[in-house]
């Protein structure tokens, strides 16, 4: 077990424990109403394909905003302001939720919260490499990955709980996901300093210049390239998880007890990422990440043939198991491989392929869904993983992997 442990715990900067706890309070408020999001769906009669191009659309305006913000970061030199806004903005809007009675406020709800995580993301994971040595890298995103998924599963934990206590008043249980959105403000402000010096974008002259151009995509590395390509057609096979919980309702899970079906993926998910992370500084991360891969086929596969919500259970905590493996990973690779002074701009590209497939792997899972059943769906993203896993594997003999 010791190559689990940390060899101190210490070596990780305090820093990035404050933005692991902003990840787990933030979390845990985003996805106690997450956790909902299926019933109500349910309640109030919403197609599977209006559900595709509400998950959709949210994830991929997240991820398409993580580029401008990353770009920002880099030239401002300063990450910790536009994690305070991205942070604040879906704060501020958690009041949005309870008041949904339609499709379309849902949409506008998801869509402004998603904005505020879309402008968090890349300076927040930009930031943790600015202020962690390389040699632990791999440790500090997969703790910070475990607080997230924490947060993850204790919302809907408190979900369940609150819908038992309420008498299944989705509304008033959804208010109460302001307190942990409050919390996660109160550690980022006070918990979180922006270090000395952070690499800034400049140009030939020595003033600041704004990354998003031609000549710096240019320099970014072969091996950088090659991930986001890696990750963005294996983005293509991870939809929504509210599918997961769709699926699981569809095979006889009573709605009450739909907010389980996260829980058991994000304990899951906690449980696994910082040990691969720590594993992660030790091996060859293509391994952990191949296994990463297989991990999602097999559980796309138990969900296609599931034939009750126990055997679906079963597919997403494998569903769990692979985003332990790959989610961390994936962002210490990209932090590895990216040049310093472009390390925001580098999450923000990765960020935008990967909400760009995710918009597309959320829309085709609903329309496939909808046309031809919930197990075709299952197996579209099956075959979608293993061409990432084939890319992956062929990308062992590349001259371009860092």
């Amino acid at each position: 077990m010791k190559i689990f442990l940390p060899k101190n715990a210490e070596e990780i900067p305090r820093g990035v424990w404050a933005l692991g706890f902003v990840s787990l309070f933030m979390d845990a408020s985003s996805e106690l109403v997450h956790s909902l999001l299926p019933a109500l769906f349910v309640s109030l009669g919403i197609s599977m394909a209006t559900v595709g191009i509400i998950e959709g659309v949210a994830e991929a305006t997240a991820s398409i905003t993580k580029m401008f913000s990353g770009a920002l970061s880099d030239w401002l030199g300063k990450r910790k302001i536009l994690a305070v806004i991205g942070y604040g903005l879906a704060a501020i809007t958690k009041p949005l939720f309870p008041l949904a009675q339609s499709a379309e406020i849902l949409f506008t709800a998801r869509f402004i919260d998603r904005i505020g995580k879309g402008i968090r993301g890349a300076p927040r994971d930009a930031l943790i490499a600015d202020i962690t040595p390389p040699s632990i890298r791999g440790a500090a995103y997969g703790l910070r990955q475990s607080l997230d998924a924490a947060g993850a599963f204790i919302g809907p934990l408190l979900a369940i709980a609150l819908m038992a206590l309420l008498s299944d008043n989705i509304g008033h249980v959804l208010w109460f996901a302001l307190i942990p959105a409050v919390l996660c403000m109160a550690f980022l402000l006070f918990g979180v300093e922006e270090p000395d010096a952070v690499p800034a974008a400049k140009d030939k002259g020595g003033k600041h210049s704004l990354p998003l151009r031609h000549a710096e995509f240019a320099r970014m590395s072969g091996s950088y390239w090659l991930i986001v390509t890696i990750g963005g057609l294996f983005a293509l096979a991870r939809f929504s998880v509210a599918f997961l919980a769709l699926r699981a309702i569809g095979l006889g899970m009573p709605i009450g007890l739909s907010p389980f079906v996260l829980v058991l993926m994000m304990v899951v998910f906690s449980l696994s990422s910082y040990p691969v992370g720590v594993l992660a500084d030790r091996i060859d991360r293509r391994i952990l990440l191949a296994l990463g891969f297989v991990a999602l086929i097999l559980a796309e596969l138990v969900l296609a043939n599931a034939s009750g919500y126990v055997i679906a259970m079963i597919g997403v905590a494998i569903w769990g198991v692979h985003l332990g493996l790959t989610q961390g990973l994936l962002s210490a690779l990209v932090a590895d491989s990216a040049p310093d002074h472009l390390r925001g701009t580098a999450f923000g590209i990765f960020n935008l392929v990967n909400g760009i497939a995710l918009l597309f792997a959320s829309l085709l899972a609903g329309a496939v869904w909808q046309m031809l059943g919930a197990s075709m769906a299952f197996y579209a993203g099956a075959a979608f993983a293993g061409g990432a896993l084939l890319l992956l594997l062929i990308s062992f003999r590349s001259r371009h992997w860092a």
